[in-house]
C-alpha cells in the first residue's frame, strides 16, 4: 500500500543527501557518454598533434629493424619471439604518450559529471533490464528520444564538418601528387591528425547539449514524494516512541551516575526539602568545587538520602541552593559570583569534621552567605 500511495503521488520534493549517498553507493550517477566520447577524441587528436612525429618516427625505426633481421634469425624460434617481445615493448613505449593522454581524458569525463563511483550492485544481473515491455519503454521514453536526437545530431554534424573540411583541404590534398613520397607522408600525416581534430571539435555541440540533460535527468530520477521524505526522516532519525524510549534510557542512566556520584562528595546545599546540589573540590586537582549531582523534589530527596547514608554534610542553604541549581550543570564548576558563599560552607564543613577528629569546641555555622541578585530568581522564591 506504501508504494502504491508513493507512486501515485507527485515527486516534488529534491532528494536528500540520505537519496543522493544511497543512489551513488548503487552506481546511480549522472554519466555523459558523448562528453567522454569528445573529450577522448579531442586529446587523442591533440596527443597526435603534437608527438605525432616523434611516435612516427620511433615506429618507422622499429618496422625498419624488425623487418631487417638476420636469416639466422627467422629458422631460431626462442630469438625471433625476444625480438617479437622486444618489439612490441617499443612500441608500447613510443604509444605510450598517447595511451596516457587517452586514459586520463576517459577518467576525468567520468568525474565531469557524476564523480568517480564504484559499485558492484551496479554489474550485478538484473532480470528486469531483459524485460522486453520495459525495454520498448526506455526506447520510446524522453531519453530514448534524446538518444536518437544525438544519433542524428552526430551524424549530421561530422558529415557537416567533413565537408568543409574536404573543401578547403582540396587544394592540399590534389598537391599531394606533386610531392616527394616522405614529403607526401608527412603532409598526409599533419592533414589527418587536424582534420581529426576538427571533427572531434564539432561534436563539442552535441555534448554541450548532453550533459545538462542527463544531469537533468538524473535529478528528476531521484526526486521524492512528501510521503518518501517523512519515511527517510522517520529511519534516519528513528520513530519518535523510539526516540523518546531512548531519551528515557539516557536519562536513566544520567541518574545513576549522578547517584554514584553523591558519596564523592563534600558536603550538599539543600533547600532544604526541594532543591539539592552536591559539592566536590580537590584543591589539587580542580580550580573551584564542582557541582557532582542536583535534584528537585524527589530527585533532591534522593541525593539527600544518599548522602545521609554515605555521612556526606548537609547543609541547609535555601538562597545557596536555588542559585547554585539555576547557575550550574553536572560536571560544572561553579560560577564566580557564588565562590565566597561556597567558600564559607566548605569552610564551615572541614571545621566541623575537625571538630568530630580533634575534639575542638563547635563551629559556629555561617548565617550571612553573600548570593549576588543576578543568581536569584524571584519567581522561586
Amino acid at each position: 500500500m506504501a508504494e502504491d500511495n508513493d507512486s501515485s503521488q507527485e515527486k516534488s520534493e529534491q532528494p536528500t543527501p540520505k537519496r543522493q549517498a544511497d543512489a551513488k553507493r548503487k552506481g546511480q550517477v549522472p554519466r555523459s557518454r558523448e562528453l567522454n566520447t569528445v573529450l577522448i577524441l579531442l586529446v587523442g587528436a591533440t596527443v597526435l598533434l603534437v608527438f605525432g612525429g616523434f611516435m612516427a618516427m620511433k615506429m618507422g625505426a622499429l618496422a625498419t629493424r624488425f623487418f631487417t633481421f638476420e636469416r639466422d634469425l627467422a629458422f631460431d624460434s626462442q630469438l625471433l619471439l625476444g625480438a617479437l617481445t622486444g618489439a612490441m615493448g617499443s612500441a608500447l613505449l613510443a604509444l605510450m604518450p598517447l595511451f596516457f593522454a587517452v586514459a586520463v581524458a576517459a577518467i576525468f569525463g567520468q568525474a565531469v559529471t557524476g564523480g568517480i563511483a564504484f559499485s558492484g550492485e551496479a554489474i550485478g544481473l538484473k532480470l528486469d533490464k531483459l524485460d522486453p515491455i520495459k525495454g520498448l519503454k526506455r526506447i520510446f521514453s524522453v531519453k530514448g528520444l534524446m538518444e536518437l536526437f544525438k544519433a542524428l545530431a552526430k551524424f549530421a554534424l561530422v558529415i557537416t564538418a567533413a565537408i568543409f573540411l574536404l573543401w578547403g583541404l582540396s587544394d592540399r590534398l590534389l598537391g599531394l601528387g606533386t610531392q616527394s613520397v616522405e614529403t607526401a607522408l608527412a603532409h598526409v600525416g599533419w592533414i589527418v591528425a587536424w582534420t581529426f581534430l576538427m571533427l572531434s571539435a564539432a561534436l563539442l555541440l552535441v555534448a554541450a547539449i548532453d550533459v545538462p540533460f542527463q544531469l537533468w535527468t538524473h535529478q528528476k530520477q531521484l526526486r521524492m514524494t512528501k510521503q518518501q521524505v517523512r519515511d527517510e526522516m522517520k529511519d534516519t532519525e528513528g520513530k519518535p516512541e523510539v526516540k523518546s524510549k531512548i531519551r528515557q534510557l539516557q536519562y536513566q542512566m544520567a541518574q545513576q551516575r549522578m547517584m554514584g556520584a553523591v558519596p564523592t562528595a563534600d558536603v550538599v546545599v539543600t533547600n532544604p526539602t526541594h532543591f539539592a546540589v552536591a559539592l566536590k573540590y580537590d584543591q589539587k586537582k580542580m580550580r573551584a568545587p564542582k557541582v557532582v549531582a542536583r535534584g528537585v523534589d524527589l530527585v533532591a530527596l534522593q541525593i539527600r538520602e544518599i548522602a545521609k547514608e554515605n555521612k556526606v554534610p548537609l547543609f541547609a542553604a535555601p538562597p545557596l541552593a536555588r542559585a547554585l541549581y539555576f547557575s550550574t550543570q553536572l560536571e560544572q564548576e561553579i560560577p564566580a559570583g557564588l565562590y565566597i558563599a561556597v567558600a564559607r560552607v566548605l569552610a564551615y564543613i572541614y571545621q566541623v569534621k575537625n571538630v568530630a577528629r580533634r575534639g575542638q569546641n563547635a563551629a559556629e555555622k555561617p548565617t550571612d552567605l553573600p548570593i549576588p541578585d543576578e543568581f536569584l530568581r524571584p519567581s522561586v522564591q
